[in-house]
């Protein structure tokens, strides 16, 4: 019987874009068993609703994560908007449509520069990084920002986009979509790519749906599971079915991530195409009183946002669960049976975010 030891990997490690810790259970050079560890980076966001009032707190929950930053605050202030029966104008939920394809256009492209680190194909890594470039133009363009955004508030959005701000987006989109084309060659026909990614880190629809995973995770094992689909915001007005594969392995978590920027572009094309004219917010008087639970579609996955207003201007309760603490099971699932040189691009392939996880 091959000898078994516990190897500890992470918090910092070279391959690893975030702070996870694992201890992994080995015999020889299979990965047994791996026990996450998280709490390396909490910072007690969460705790802040005691200190903050509810309109402070949009700015707060934007800095959970940088690259997740616009799916927060979204999910903060739609549940808000439910408690106080705030109607959103049209105009406004377009925008934040747009916004959000935006962030979630540039998250998979950092992925995809990520994944191309961790398996040592450091051109590829730029050339995704040099696209994403172009959608962090588009929101620095209409937001100020190119990771906070800071455009969101109860009741609608700060900023609009106008007529040569549209024109200039959707020009960019099409250099990103004619870039991309080149780029996904790569990712999805390249040989050394192909060795790394297929048949690695198998995870099945049943036990993907079991385990709870959610996001490209979930979609890449065959799961039709998309919060989109449920109508929030603008998502309503648009045509788009949620994009899956059916393999379950690490190849198919990227397919699934590169089709899903193409199908970011379409979306902000129809948003554009439908969006009405008209207001960018409304009034929102008084303070919260009540209890909310919502739930979105952040690019790593559903995101949950709860809230429990008492009707004073701080709240009692603020509660997120992210999408990484759902895939975490996932992980530790893929990691079964797998080689330990594989370790590191198996963590990246489900995205996590740990400052998210850990808040």
């Amino acid at each position: 019987m091959a000898k078994r030891s516990v190897v500890p990997f992470g918090p910092q490690h070279p391959v690893l874009p975030e702070p996870i810790h694992l201890d992994l259970v080995i015999e020889d050079e299979k990965v047994v068993e791996a026990i996450p560890n998280i709490g390396f980076i909490h910072r007690g966001l969460e705790g802040l609703t005691e200190k903050k009032d509810f309109k402070q707190m949009t700015y707060v929950i934007e800095r959970t994560c940088g690259i997740c930053s616009f799916g927060h605050g979204l999910g903060y202030v739609e549940t808000i908007e439910h408690i106080m029966n705030a109607e959103v104008p049209d105009r406004a939920r377009y925008l934040r449509t747009i916004w959000a394809e935006l962030a979630r256009m540039h998250s998979h492209l950092l992925w995809l520069g990520l994944i191309s680190d961790a398996f040592g194909f450091e051109s590829l890594f730029y050339q995704a990084w040099r696209i994403r470039e172009r959608v962090l133009d588009c929101l620095e363009l209409t937001t100020g920002g190119r990771l906070i955004f800071s455009v969101l508030e109860p009741g609608g959005v700060l900023r609009d986009i106008n007529s040569d701000q549209e024109k200039e987006i959707l020009t960019q989109l099409a250099s990103v979509k004619e870039e991309l084309r080149a780029v996904e060659k790569t990712f999805l026909l390249d040989y050394s790519v192909q060795t790394r990614l297929k048949g690695v880190g198998v995870i099945t629809k049943e036990k993907a749906h079991d385990l709870g995973c959610c996001g490209p995770v979930a979609r890449a094992s065959g799961l039709s599971y998309d919060m989109r689909k449920l109508g929030y915001e603008a998502y309503r007005d648009l045509d788009f079915e949620p994009i899956i594969s059916k393999e379950g392995d690490s190849y198919s978590r990227c397919q699934v991530r590169i089709q899903e920027i193409y199908q970011s572009i379409d979306l902000i094309r129809q948003a554009f195409a439908k969006m009405p004219e008209g207001d960018l917010a409304v009034p929102v008087k008084g303070n919260p009183n009540g209890e909310y639970f919502t739930r979105i579609e952040q690019p790593r996955g559903e995101a949950i946002y709860y809230v429990k207003a008492n009707g004073t201007k701080k709240l009692d309760r603020f509660r997120l669960r992210t999408p990484t603490f759902s895939n975490l099971a996932g992980l530790c699932e893929m990691l079964k049976d797998c080689e330990y040189s594989d370790v590191g691009i198996l963590c990246v392939t489900i995205d996590p975010c740990i400052s998210c996880t850990e808040r």
